[in-house]
């Protein structure tokens, strides 16, 4: 099972985003708090849609806080500060918890965070002339790598809203005309 976390996010349409991703994929959202946002916003349901409905969220007032009831799992960090990318870590099992940790919009992780917890820090490589990536979509590169490691497992690789053969049936039609 993915965890997605969220430290301290401030940009309540990130967050949508990245709520929404979350729902597509079966992973579990944790918030760490406190927001500058409501979670209740009107744009957070904009950019969430009806997907965050379904989504699977916990909320920490604190890190803290988190931290106390998260106790004994392993938690990866995506950080500009690591030295391996998100590529050569090994999130094969599909039975394991992985829980990976984004930073805030402005400021990131802390650095008191991560110093600690060095083999576990991730990088999205790229040109040296970028200081960041937007958050939600280096939510979504991490997420698809590990699910890619992981086959897609539960995951449609089909068409299943409007069906497997849509886009032939609908040339087929437009040929009929």
């Amino acid at each position: 099972m993915i965890h997605v976390v969220l430290f301290r996010p401030e940009k309540p349409q990130n967050t949508g985003n990245i709520m929404r991703t979350c729902v597509a994929v079966h992973a579990t959202l944790h918030i760490i708090g406190p927001l500058s946002f409501s979670l209740e916003s009107k744009d957070l349901k904009r950019v969430g849609l009806d997907y965050i409905d379904d989504l699977k969220l916990f909320y920490y007032p604190t890190y803290e806080d988190f931290q106390r009831k998260n106790q004994g799992e392993t938690i990866y960090y995506v950080t500009r500060y690591a030295s391996q990318s998100y590529t050569m870590f090994d999130f094969t099992d599909p039975v394991k918890d992985y829980y990976v940790m984004f930073g805030r919009e402005s400021t990131g992780i802390p650095h008191d965070i991560l110093r600690n917890k060095p083999e576990f820090l991730l990088r999205i490589p790229m040109v040296p002339e970028a200081r960041s990536l937007n958050v939600s979509n280096c939510v979504a590169v991490v997420i698809y790598e590990m699910l890619r490691q992981q086959k897609f497992l539960n995951l449609s690789t089909n068409e299943m809203i409007k069906g497997e053969d849509f886009l032939n049936k609908e040339i087929k039609l437009s040929n009929e005309k």
